[in-house]
């Protein structure tokens, strides 16, 4: 790897993006970090502002981007309900203009390309747990529509591009993922049941809580980009990267009570439109290609994650919260 080797990361103000640019910095690349910041902040990159590889533009993908680079991650799109369904025909624009936009720029200076793509792409899925292969059960006029179909019609143009172009990508279906930087209002289950507890407010549960999830920290995410990114040009997915281990809403519910050592009680509401009942990857194509599992147990990741979030808000309120570390 040369020093030169400058890598694009669109969204890279984002939870994950910034953990990614900030990885990408300690392995010696060239960051431009790209987001218009619309659910990054500038705060999840502060700390790599000064860094003479590291350098900040904001600008929305959905316009054309003319930038010398070697590598594309794009990562951009708000990826929770809250957000996405804030102002859904921007979603789908992002999703759809931003692959066109950032395709030709790879087409261009021909380099190479990952696509952030998502386990939404599966719906509600029929299939457990989800193989890439299994194509999804996906409502295509519902309100989770933008960001599902906005990131199916993403992964067409990206293949459409190989096919077409002979372009290098890399296509990634991400599951769950969280950690500190995680935007604590954005309705996501492990940062709105964390602040809730650490705030000794009732945890809401959507449904009877018996729906299950997977959950993968952070950095266990970006191994698996990192790794995938580094594959011979003819493996181009699309790839799950997920934690296979799959726990109920309620069981996480209780294992956060139980870590903060909140007061909450669990009150339980009506179950949104199209919420899937079952989520969880099947990961034995990431393991074959590349020799990706995650390492951190669920309950250690909360544990990385839950003193983030205690520090956040005793910020946001000038108040004490709930201590983790008591």
């Amino acid at each position: 790897m040369h020093l030169e080797h400058r890598v694009l990361v669109s969204g890279g103000a984002g939870f994950i993006g910034s953990h990614l640019c900030e990885r990408l910095i300690q392995l010696g690349y060239q960051v431009l970090c790209v987001d218009n910041f619309f659910t990054g902040t500038r705060t999840n990159v502060e700390h790599l502002l000064d860094h003479k590889r590291f350098e900040l533009l904001r600008h929305d993908i959905t316009q054309p981007l003319s930038v010398e680079v070697d590598a594309i991650y794009n990562l951009a799109c708000p990826a929770s309900p809250i957000h996405y369904q804030r102002d859904p025909i921007q979603t789908t624009k992002t999703s759809i203009l931003g692959a066109i936009n950032l395709l030709g720029l790879a087409n261009r200076l021909k380099a190479k390309i990952l696509q952030a793509s998502t386990s939404e792409v599966y719906g509600d899925p029929t299939v457990h747990p989800q193989p890439e292969t299994y194509w999804g059960n996906v409502n295509p006029i519902g309100p989770r529509s933008c960001y599902d179909e906005g990131k199916r019609c993403a992964e067409t143009l990206f293949f459409d591009y190989r096919r077409q172009h002979g372009l290098e990508i890399k296509v990634a279906r991400i599951f769950n993922t969280y950690g500190p930087r995680t935007h604590p209002h954005d309705g996501r289950v492990v940062s709105s049941f964390i602040v809730e507890a650490l705030l000794d407010r009732d945890i809401t549960i959507f449904g009877d809580g018996r729906q299950t999830r997977s959950f993968c920290y952070v950095d266990d995410l970006i191994d698996g980009l990192l790794k995938f990114m580094g594959t011979p040009s003819d493996v181009t997915g699309p790839v799950n990267l997920g934690n296979p281990e799959e726990f109920t809403i309620l069981e996480l519910a209780e294992l956060i009570v139980g870590l903060t050592g909140s007061k909450s009680k669990v009150v339980h509401c009506p179950l949104p439109q199209d919420d899937p009942q079952q989520r969880c990857p099947d990961i034995g194509e990431a393991d074959r290609l590349f020799g990706w599992q995650p390492s951190l147990s669920l309950r250690k990741g909360l544990e990385l994650t839950i003193p983030y979030f205690e520090r956040l808000l005793q910020s946001e309120t000038g108040r004490q919260v709930r201590s983790f570390y008591k």
